[in-house]
């Protein structure tokens, strides 16, 4: 069935509202695309597509003849790996522009306020203080990006304008490297790019090789008194290993936006750690008016069996 014919779909989030985040915008995208909440929907039968954000395993048995389960983040782990998800149903995310963008900025502010030492002059300021601190050429500053997909490479691109040191640890060599970019591919890509690195900044996809990827041999390799800039996937970082890293002055301390758990439980020791900048999760976000046209366009394909543009490859995880 093609043409302007509707297409009924759910949204399944046990922690957002999503018809109130994104309703407005997929109804302006499309007519056509119907999107109902789990306990207003009229006929599960009829159910060809969920939008998604952290669904429960349970979410998707009420719909026999669901097709595809897409999520509102760049993130699918999710996805991938919940049970309740069959294998044949197929799996498609957002990719905005803007998510790139913001997570860039967010990066390379870290990247400055840290190198900068911004804390400590907000410190002297609050104090009436005048103290300025010594500059380091940013050519002198090693940073490694973990992780060359669109937020990877908005990430590099933002710092490299900056004039840093910039090393990339990529799954296979890019066909159009960045000039004056150090890339490291291959599976001892992270270790090779994080080496001697003054700050390391984590972007990568969860897949089963990137988990636990942050670990005591990965900050043993970076540079004495360095800094983690963590906004991959929580599963990326063994916390141990961090704070052993920081107690050892290994580390000068880390930026975390993303964690195990979440939100981080208030008796969470990060949180009481002077040494870290803790951020919840907002490092970047989708814009509504493109998670709703995404979400449309991408109905509009099931429906029509065209192949699905923002579709994910379950086998690689992205």
């Amino acid at each position: 069935m093609t043409g302007s014919s509707p297409i009924h779909g759910v949204y399944l989030s046990p922690t957002l509202d999503l018809e109130g985040l994104y309703g407005a915008a997929i109804a302006a995208a499309g007519q056509e695309v119907v999107l109902h909440r789990p306990e207003q929907v009229p006929d599960p039968d009829r159910i060809k597509f969920a939008v998604c954000w952290l669904p429960t395993a349970e979410s998707f048995k009420a719909y026999p003849n669901l097709e595809l389960a897409m999520s509102i983040g760049a993130g699918v782990n999710d996805l991938l790996d919940n049970p309740g998800l069959l294998p044949e149903i197929a799996i498609a995310r957002v990719r905005d522009p803007h998510q790139a963008a913001l997570m860039a900025g967010y990066a390379a502010h870290e990247v400055l306020h840290v190198s900068r030492g911004f804390s400590e002059l907000a410190r002297s300021a609050a104090a009436a203080r005048w103290t300025p601190l010594p500059m380091r050429p940013p050519e002198d500053t090693i940073v490694a990006v973990l992780g060359n997909g669109t937020m990877g490479a908005a990430v590099t691109d933002a710092l490299r304008a900056l004039g840093f040191s910039l090393r990339v640890a990529c799954r296979t060599a890019p066909a159009e490297p960045l000039g004056g970019v150090q890339y490291f591919s291959g599976s001892d890509g992270v270790i090779a790019a994080a080496t001697g690195a003054h700050f390391v900044i984590n972007v990568l996809p969860l897949t089963p090789a990137t988990e636990n990827v942050l670990d005591g041999s990965l900050f043993a390799a970076m540079a004495a008194g360095s800094w983690l800039i963590q906004i991959g996937r929580g599963e990326h970082l063994i916390e141990a290993d961090l704070a052993r890293a920081l107690d050892e002055g290994q580390l000068a301390g880390a930026t975390l936006d993303v964690f195990r758990q979440e939100p981080l439980p208030e008796d969470h020791p990060f949180w009481r750690d002077s040494r870290l900048r803790i951020t919840p999760h907002i490092a970047s976000d989708s814009m509504p008016e493109v998670v709703g046209r995404q979400i449309v366009a991408t109905a509009r394909e099931l429906r029509d069996g065209i192949p699905l543009s923002l579709g994910v490859e379950r086998a690689r995880g992205y």
